[in-house]
This record gives C-alpha cells, sequence and structure tokens, in this order.
C-alpha cells in the first residue's frame, strides 16, 4: 500500500497532506486527553502502535511505485478509535520512510490519508454496526480488521488512478487495473490480518478485561461475563 517517495505529482502529494492534516491534528488532542485522563493506557497504545508498525512492514511487491502488506490498523481503531489511530499511524508511516525506506516523505500525506484515516475508519464503522446488532466480538473483530485492511487499498488504487490516469479509458479503466492487481495478495492479506487481530484481541480479553471494559470493547456486567468466557472456551 506504501506509495514510494517521489511517485507521486506534486500537486497530489501536496492536496492529500492537506486532505489528511484535520485529522491527524484532531487525532494529536484525542490521544492528548486519553493520556492525561487515563495514564495507565499507555501501553496499550505502544502496543496498537507497534502491532500497526510491524504488521505494515511485512510487504510483498504489487504495483509499480507500491506494495503489498497487512495494515494493523483495525486493533487500534476498534480500542481507542479512528482519531487515535491516526496518529499511531502516522507516526508508523514516518519511522518507516525514514528508517526502512518504506513509503516517504512526499508521499506521506497520501499514505497516511488511506492506511491511517480511511482504513481506520472504514474498520471501526463495520465493527461498531456489527456489535450494534449484537455480532459476537471476535467476529465483529474479524470483520473490522479485513475491511480496514482491505479498505486502505481500495483508496490507494483511487490514488494511484488519479495520479496516472489510462490514455484509452482514463480514471475508471486506471482504477480497475490498479484494484484488479492488488486484490491477488491483498484479499488473502486482509483475511489473514482479521485472524490475527482476532487472535490478539483474545489474549487481550484474557489479560486486560478491566482495561477493555473501560474502552467500550466489553461490555461491564453479565454480558461482559458471556463474552470473556466464549472468549476463553
Amino acid at each position: 500500500m506504501h506509495i514510494a517517495e517521489g511517485f507521486l505529482p506534486p500537486a497530489h502529494a501536496v492536496a492529500w497532506g492537506v486532505a489528511s492534516a484535520p485529522f491527524v491534528v484532531h487525532g494529536v488532542r484525542s490521544l492528548t486527553r486519553e493520556v492525561r485522563e487515563h495514564p495507565e493506557s499507555t501501553l496499550l497504545l505502544g502496543a496498537s502502535g507497534a502491532f500497526t508498525f510491524v504488521l505494515s512492514a511485512l510487504k510483498l511487491p504489487s504495483v509499480t511505485g507500491s506494495c503489498s502488506h497487512p495494515t494493523g490498523t483495525g486493533l487500534g481503531a476498534i480500542l481507542f478509535r479512528p482519531p487515535i489511530m491516526a496518529v499511531l499511524g502516522t507516526i508508523t508511516l514516518l519511522f518507516q520512510a525514514l528508517l526502512l525506506a518504506h513509503g516517504g516523505l512526499t508521499t506521506l500525506g497520501a499514505n497516511v490519508f488511506s492506511m491511517a484515516i480511511v482504513g481506520p475508519w472504514a474498520g471501526y464503522a463495520v465493527y461498531k454496526v456489527l456489535r450494534r446488532y449484537d455480532v459476537p466480538l471476535m467476529a465483529a473483530v474479524f470483520c473490522g480488521a479485513f475491511v480496514a485492511d482491505l479498505s486502505t487499498y481500495c483508496v490507494t488504487s483511487v490514488q494511484l488512478a488519479l495520479a496516472f490516469p489510462d490514455p484509452g479509458s482514463g480514471f475508471l479503466g486506471a482504477l480497475g487495473k490498479f484494484a484488479s492487481i492488488f486484490a491477488v495478495t491483498q484479499i488473502p492479506l486482509a483475511v489473514s490480518e482479521g485472524l490475527l487481530t482476532v487472535l490478539v484481541m483474545r489474549l487481550l480479553v484474557q489479560s486486560s478485561k478491566g482495561e477493555l471494559t473501560r474502552l467500550g470493547v466489553l461490555l461491564a456486567g453479565k454480558r461482559s461475563r458471556t463474552e470473556t468466557e466464549a472468549v476463553a472456551r
């Protein structure tokens, strides 16, 4: 998903940076408030950021100027909501650009918009809708992580198609080509990420039940005990 350094036209790079900035600023405020009011959450915040960093660094070659990999953003979005994930994702992308030459500084805005903004919001929305209709926690977590991953690549396909429309069929033709190439690797990766996120959530339910209850992932009372017992089985 990471679009490589210098690959986007300057105007596109600037536009995606401008579009991403308000979400990141809002996320910084949300993160600051979370840490100030609940300092005990810093360990789980760090774990969410590390999960994103490790998974999104596992890249596979894909479209020229980009790559395929898990994103890891669904977990943080479910735990702390998308605004905070926008900050964690931006930090992840910045460090990967500087330390791993994965992505780039000029394309940071575009990569942040797809992986740290749209992906978390899409995954969180699916998760919340499913939970509202009493879908079991782990099924909702799987679907949320799956959608967060796959929607990231849909946005990346749009970004590349806008920058490099097909000479004959224009934007839609380019979008179909980019999306179809990504789909070969990304759909299996999204399924794998969903399963891994479920595994991590199961561990968190066992080790951090109180924190998950405070965050609203587990509901207090009888339903929380029922879900915890279901995970244990």
